[in-house]
């Protein structure tokens, strides 16, 4: 697992990709899948929301969740990395500093001080999501690198 989040691919959409989309499973036993911004601290995805958010109390009952960061819209251009992990949830004073860190990478540098300020006047209390992973995949299409059953259907090994 380590192998994949450190790829250098992998690296590039854990740092530079604004959104990924978290499943888990909602709190009337139905998946969801949604497209949210995060922060990777190199050990663990970190994502903010609501403290009332409807993901919150889900993810403190039912932890298990699956993320896609992927990128690309040709099969040259197209990466993705998957991870299953573990959420847990932490109602934090304040806006955590991952919120900020995360907005930066989707706002330009001239607007982050002025989104950090309305935020930080809008939220008293956040969730503060960290997902460790336990299990990754990195494919990365145009090099190659892409589950096994496709590469058996291109010809490959």
């Amino acid at each position: 697992m380590t192998q994949e989040l450190e790829h250098p691919g992998a690296r590039g959409l854990l740092d530079s990709a604004t959104l990924l989309r978290l499943a888990y499973n909602g709190s009337d036993g139905f998946p969801r899948a949604i497209p949210i911004g995060f922060y990777w601290n190199g050990k663990e995805i970190v994502v903010c929301t609501a403290a009332t958010a409807p993901k919150v109390k889900a993810l403190s009952s039912r932890p298990n969740v699956a993320v896609t960061i992927d990128v690309g819209d040709t099969p040259t251009e197209a990466k993705a990395l998957l991870v299953r992990g573990l959420a847990s949830v932490d109602i934090v004073d304040g806006v955590p500093d991952e919120y900020i860190a995360a907005s930066r990478k989707a706002l330009g540098a001239d607007h982050v001080t002025e989104f950090e300020r309305q935020v930080r006047s809008l939220y008293e209390q956040m969730a503060r999501i960290s997902i460790e992973p336990v299990w990754a995949r990195f494919f990365d299409f145009g090099a190659g690198r892409m589950p096994s059953f496709l590469t058996k259907l291109a010809g490959g090994a």
